[in-house]
Order: structure tokens, then sequence, then C-alpha cells
């Protein structure tokens, strides 16, 4: 299965997200903050998607993001927004960036389906 960065500052958002995507397969790794992930993305090797909430104190997942496709290495990256912020221009926002934008409270089933439409649609770019 895929290798999935979960970003979320809410602890019990993060480990709920976390254990389904554990129990789908996938091997997680879950940090609190967007600093905390951009450290990871430093030293591990790159996830095969990136799961992140937006609204997080010092940097947001918008920030996070945009960082994340400054880097060439991370720039075709699968991004998928799970979020409170339901306004119609953090939402735009999010999808300007390419992302994927799911809502709170989520769908399980609709985390799943996004993050196989990402892999697959990542599959299929490296033909």
């Amino acid at each position: 299965m895929a290798r999935i960065l979960v970003v979320d500052d809410d602890v019990p958002i993060l480990n709920l997200v976390s254990g389904l995507l554990r129990k789908r397969g996938h091997a997680v790794i879950a940090v609190e903050s967007a600093t905390e992930a951009l450290a990871t993305l430093d030293t591990r090797d790159p996830p095969d998607v990136l799961v992140s909430d937006i609204a997080m104190p010092t940097m947001s997942g918008l920030e996070l993001v945009k960082a994340v496709r400054e880097r060439t290495d991370l720039d075709s990256m699968p991004i998928i927004f799970l979020s409170a912020r339901v306004a119609p221009v953090d939402i735009e926002a999010g999808r300007a960036l390419g992302a994927i934008y799911l809502t709170k409270p989520f769908v399980a089933n609709a985390l799943f389906t996004a993050i196989d439409g990402a892999l697959t649609t990542a599959d299929a770019s490296t033909w």
C-alpha cells in the first residue's frame, strides 16, 4: 500500500485518520504541525500522499503545501486537505494548489476514495 504523511494539530483527529489508514494497510507518518511535516520530508523518503489540515498554528496547511510545491522532488506529490474550513474561498485556495479538498466531519470512505484516486493519478503520470 501507500506511504502517507498525515498532518493535523488536533491529536484525536490525527489519531483517527492515522488509525483508519493503517487499518487499510497504509504506512502512516503522523505529525502535529506543518513545521514537523517539513522536517519529516527533509529526513525521510517522500510519502506517496500528503493529507493535511489547513488551520494549524505557526504555519497553515496552505503554507505547507506551497512549500512542498516549491520543491522539485515533491512538486507533483498528491495532496489531500482534510479541513473544517468550508467557505468557498478556502476550498478554492486548496484546489488552486492542486489538492483534493475534503471537509470535516469527514466520511472515511470519501478519504479512502480520494487517496485511491490520488495514487491512481500519480501512478498514471509516471508512465
